[in-house]
């Protein structure tokens, strides 16, 4: 290769080297500063595209333009109740000022690290001037936007704008949830106790009235029933007086048969004498004492009862009349 051609490769390295140390892109998704000799120099670059700078004796220091994400670790605090919780939360933030961001923390490592303690003693400072159903239930919308409030107040000299501190979880410690579990399963358990008792009391008075209204009842139809067992035991004896006056004989004849029948059986020894009046009529079947046949004795009442027994009417409506209106 010829001295001409060595001098011509050189100064094209040269070019090319000049020209890619003048030279840098910025992508839209990130912002820039010019360094020189370690200084910032001039303004920003917060818009894509391709700028210019002074080869070798400047650098370029890039930052993320983007929402960028923190999630701090769960961490103990203390409600104006004194009542202690468990909070996680996580903070969205961007840099809003790069010259200043850089020169105040250079790095997103370091901003990380200062944030976090930020973030930190902000939650701290708002919720621990309110209690612990505020926190947990009542109010913890403006609760965040407080804390990103006093956030911003703090990390604005840094070059940080937070845009918003959620939290992602605020409870009881572990040993104070195991605790408060306890006594609300025992909250639980005498209120079932309670509702069982007057559930049981309510079951009581059903019973007792039920039963109550079962005595009743059973009074009043073992009431009806004596009353009927005694109307038609009063038209039994009216029926049979009615028959005894229509033929004594028959009916004396009628009662022994049926006495013989419920007093003799083959388990029964009677001990009488032969002429006894128990058995006139075993010894006579005829032993009337007067024999009729003639209807013109008898009083009209009894002529009555025979028409209707020659009629085939029911006694039963003539005899007894308050049955028959049934």
């Amino acid at each position: 290769m010829s001295v001409k051609q060595t001098i011509s490769v050189v100064f094209l390295g040269i070019f090319v080297l000049l020209i890619f140390n003048t030279f840098f892109s910025v992508h839209e998704t990130r912002q820039a500063i010019v360094l020189q000799f370690g200084r910032p120099v001039g303004a920003p670059i917060t818009e894509p595209g391709l700028k210019i700078k002074m080869p070798f004796i400047q650098q370029v220091q890039y930052l993320d333009k983007r929402i960028l994400a923190l999630d701090s670790p769960a961490e103990e605090v203390i409600a104006a109740d004194q009542k202690r919780l468990v909070v996680d939360s996580f903070t969205r933030w961007r840099i809003s000022d790069p010259l200043q961001f850089y020169i105040s923390v250079r790095d997103e490592r370091i901003a990380r690290s200062r944030l976090q303690a930020i973030v930190s003693s902000s939650l701290r400072s708002i919720l621990g001037a309110e209690e612990f159903v505020t926190v947990v239930r009542d109010n913890r919308d403006d609760l965040m936007k407080k804390i990103t409030e006093r956030a911003n107040e703090q990390a604005l000299n840094l070059g940080i704008n937070i845009v918003d501190v959620k939290i992602k979880r605020a409870d009881l410690p572990d040993a104070n949830s195991q605790a408060i579990y306890r006594r609300m399963q025992t909250e639980r358990q005498q209120e079932a106790a309670e509702f069982r008792g007057k559930g049981q009391e309510i079951s009581r008075g059903i019973r007792a009235e039920a039963e109550k209204t079962v005595t009743v009842l059973l009074s009043e139809a073992t009431r009806d029933a004596e009353i009927n067992r005694g109307i038609g035991d009063a038209c039994r004896n009216r029926i049979f007086a009615s028959a005894y006056g229509l033929d004594k004989d028959f009916f004396a004849f009628y009662r022994s048969m049926m006495s013989y029948e419920n007093s003799l059986d083959d388990e029964t020894t009677i001990v009488l004498s032969p002429d006894s009046e128990f058995f006139k009529f075993l010894n006579n079947p005829n032993s009337s004492s007067i024999v009729t046949n003639s209807t013109d004795k008898l009083s009209d009442e009894s002529k009555k009862l025979i028409n209707l027994i020659n009629n085939n009417s029911r006694l039963r409506d003539a005899l007894c009349p308050d049955l028959a209106s049934e």
